[in-house]
């Protein structure tokens, strides 16, 4: 089943256009939604929710429509809100109880399963303390396991490592890996492009409201076709001199490994001749690939100059 698609979906908030069209569709996963503030993510995911009602076009999720079965869609569907969303005087356990009551479980499946999700999100200790004294980090995983308590097939996490130190950022990143394992697909919308290079399968770049790119991230990392990493057996600095009078430009050099430019795309053979003249051994060459962080300004840039 497809996770949630998009057909023409249009968001005005008066003279602000929030979404312009968007249309996807999107297959179950580990999916990065990636974009600058103000791109139209969160609207997206509201949008999604049926929480904010779009202006035009449709929208499914797990096979529901948006606009006609919003009370299903919840109750298949787990939401970690980027903003502070926790209730004052509430204990983590009474707050992700309530959720899982809102969520229509009853009251002994409910409380089942706030101690299993408590557990999963490292809140044990914590659980009966009142939310509004956890740590930044712990708040972060209580929303989580609001999010997770009915047990959904789909998650939508909204920055979920926004505050964090680097620690809790790798505890979060940790937990979503093990729920994409375990078959539930998340929607993980960041800007923090590290975090969905880490745990996602693929990604969806947004810009001004509108899709710029979407793809498998092993895929858009596309190779460069002069910039090259060599493996070598030998005097480093003897093969960079020989590369230089070959007029190939060494970027980076550590031990038994070099960066180069080459002057001209498929100029290959001159790091052979190069290791030849250097009495050196050349024993990988692998051409450089993109980073999704390349890939994402390329989509930005490309937007701006449209």
């Amino acid at each position: 089943m497809i996770a949630f698609t998009c057909d023409n979906l249009k968001k005005s908030y008066g003279r602000i256009t929030a979404l312009r069209g968007v249309s996807l569709s999107v297959e179950p996963g580990v999916i990065g939604l990636l974009g600058p503030n103000g791109a139209g993510k969160s609207t997206l995911i509201s949008v999604l929710l049926g929480q904010t009602p779009a202006t035009s076009g449709r929208g499914e999720v797990l096979g529901l429509d948006v606009r006609r079965q919003q009370q299903m869609i919840r109750r298949r569907v787990g939401f970690m809100p980027e903003n502070d969303c926790l209730i004052p005087g509430m204990t983590g356990t009474g707050y992700v109880y309530y959720a899982g009551r809102l969520a229509g479980m009853s009251h002994g499946d409910s409380m089942q399963r706030t101690h299993e999700v408590l557990d999963y999100a490292a809140l044990d200790e914590a659980r009966y303390r009142p939310a509004e004294q956890y740590s930044a980090g712990m708040k972060q995983r209580l929303k989580l396991a609001q999010a997770l308590v009915h047990d959904p097939d789909l998650l939508f996490l909204d920055e979920p490592t926004n505050g964090m130190d680097p620690q809790g950022r790798q505890i979060m990143l940790s937990l979503i890996t093990d729920l994409g394992n375990a078959g539930i697909s998340v929607l993980l919308s960041s800007h923090l492009l590290p975090d969905v290079e880490r745990v996602c399968e693929r990604v969806i770049i947004m810009g001004g409201g509108e899709v710029l790119t979407t793809g498998r991230i092993d895929e858009m990392s596309e190779a460069h076709h002069t910039l090259y990493s060599v493996e070598f057996r030998g005097d480093g600095a003897s093969l960079a001199k020989c590369l230089l009078e070959k007029k190939v430009s060494v970027l980076e050099q550590s031990s038994g490994r070099l960066n180069i430019e080459l002057p001209a795309e498929g100029a290959q053979s001159t790091v052979f001749e190069a290791a030849r003249n250097a009495n050196a051994m050349v024993c990988g060459l692998h051409p450089k690939r993109s980073s999704l962080e390349e890939t994402f300004m390329a989509a930005l840039k490309k937007q701006g100059g449209a």
